[in-house]
């Protein structure tokens, strides 16, 4: 047997390579949409990818599938689980509980887990070269390493309304299943720490069956179905805006983009035009580069693992946008909004200082500084991290508005007032203070240090027992 695990750092995504080097043929689950990856891998190996299989219609990324099987004429198999409202809206083999497909000298045993969603599958790989046991559960976002799928994302990302309750019980049953397995058996997940499906995942790529049931919360919690409810609902990330769209997309009929796209580097007067039309403006630059010098319409969204994460929740689908990044970026860049579906990228430029625009430069406070804002009537202090990190630990008299909401929440900003922005370490009150500055807010500022250097100063807090 052949196996790769492909990991996408940006999305904290998995993927998984998986042949059977007798006969050389592979089948790739839960692909990204920059494919080559995956061509590369079997043709290194001399593996030919005949099939392609999903856990569940994601919501998270934009799946590959169909741009891997367009290439290699694989067969795609997804789950015909759910209902017919969760049926996926193009071409496939289905797959049903109890099914299995065989490559080979390797079987995948189809086992329905629903509960993260109501189509989820997960794939129970026996190698019968080695053994006719089982040796590995691949588990989608049913089961991660210290944390299980949760069910509230279909409700508050896409709008299923209804759908948690009834997601929570199914999550409950399919426990079960997953409990009767061989403790030997390896889990290798959809997701990893940094995950906006849940809310504990472990940053080690693997575990086995018997460790989950000792280690996960899920189990310790299971026999009591109330307590394990309200555990499992408590305390989940805010769910990104661009899920819905991911929904949509991985379920429908959508043009597909087989290779990395290159994108024009634009000229002075290509930039200066569409600058003058308004075209949404992202600089990828590193914050302290921001902050002594920007455009005035420009967010910046800096060029790390939460690049494509940060884009999802502040870009719309039909929205055109520039990049400021460096030449050798954009390969990457390009790929990180690939995984998301975001295509519509005019140009980017990469020297600010050459498009005949005046710069503006960021107020940054750093710790004194912040300080002398504290408890001023003429001062907002606003909080951008989520509502979780907020309850749990904030400085006195701040607001808490989370930066991928804050475009829609600028009504509760004081205009007449100084704006002190915060976050934990400084890169999401670099976007929010850009959001703002784009929207009109003429006095803001933001704390760098943010609450990071806050608590390492042992400066004082308001914490979730006393709120």
């Amino acid at each position: 047997m052949f196996f790769q695990h492909i990991y996408d750092k940006s999305l904290s995504q998995s993927s998984y390579l998986i042949g059977c080097q007798t006969i050389g043929k592979a089948i790739v689950l839960d692909p990204k949409r920059d494919i080559d990856t995956y061509l590369a891998l079997a043709e290194e190996n001399n593996l030919t990818i005949t099939h392609i299989a999903e856990t569940h219609i994601h919501a998270d990324f934009l799946c590959g599938s169909r741009e891997l099987a367009a290439v290699t004429g694989a067969e795609l198999y997804l789950s015909d689980e759910g209902g017919a409202a969760w049926q996926y809206e193009f071409p496939h083999t289905g797959l049903k509980d109890g099914d299995k497909i065989s490559i080979g000298k390797l079987t995948l045993d189809v086992i329905h887990t629903p509960g993260h969603t109501p189509e989820s599958i997960s794939f129970l790989l026996t190698d019968h070269a080695a053994s006719d046991q089982p040796v590995m559960i691949f588990t989608g976002d049913f089961i991660f390493v210290g944390d299980v799928g949760r069910p509230d994302l279909l409700e508050k990302a896409a709008g299923f309304s209804g759908t948690t309750e009834r997601g929570v019980q199914q999550l409950y049953q399919s426990l079960r299943k997953f409990a009767d397995l061989p403790d030997y058996v390896q889990v290798w997940s959809g997701h990893g720490a940094g995950s906006a499906c849940g809310k504990l995942l472990g940053s080690v790529p693997s575990s086995t069956v018997g460790y989950e049931k000792i280690r996960n919360w899920a189990f310790q919690l299971y026999g009591n179905e109330e307590k394990f409810a309200d555990y499992l609902l408590a305390g989940q990330p805010e769910a990104p805006r661009y899920f819905a769209m991911m929904k949509r997309l991985n379920k429908e009929r959508r043009p597909l983009l087989a290779a990395i796209p290159p994108h024009p580097k634009l000229t002075k007067e290509q930039f200066k035009a569409a600058y003058d039309q308004g075209i949404q403006i992202i600089d990828t630059r590193d914050k302290r580069l921001f902050a002594k010098g920007f455009l005035l319409q420009s967010i910046n969204i800096q060029a790390n693992n939460s690049f494509s994460t940060w884009m999802g929740w502040l870009l719309s689908y039909e929205e055109q946008f520039m990049l400021i990044a460096d030449d050798e970026q954009m390969s990457d860049l390009t790929r990180k909004l690939m995984r998301i579906g975001l295509d519509n990228i005019l140009g980017y430029i990469s020297d600010i200082c050459d498009v005949g625009v005046e710069l503006q430069k960021a107020d940054v406070l750093s710790l004194p500084e912040f300080k002398s804002y504290l408890n001023r009537n003429d001062v907002q202090l606003v909080d951008v991290r989520n509502a979780s990190e907020y309850r749990e630990a904030h400085i006195e008299g701040s607001h808490n508005i989370f930066v991928g909401t804050l475009t829609s929440n600028l009504n509760k900003i004081d205009k007449d007032k100084h704006l002190v922005v915060y976050c934990q370490s400084g890169d999401r009150a670099t976007i929010a203070h850009s959001i703002l500055i784009k929207n009109g807010f003429n006095n803001v500022k933001y704390y760098t240090g943010g609450m990071k250097e806050w608590l390492e100063n042992k400066e004082p807090v308001i914490t979730k027992s006393v709120l």
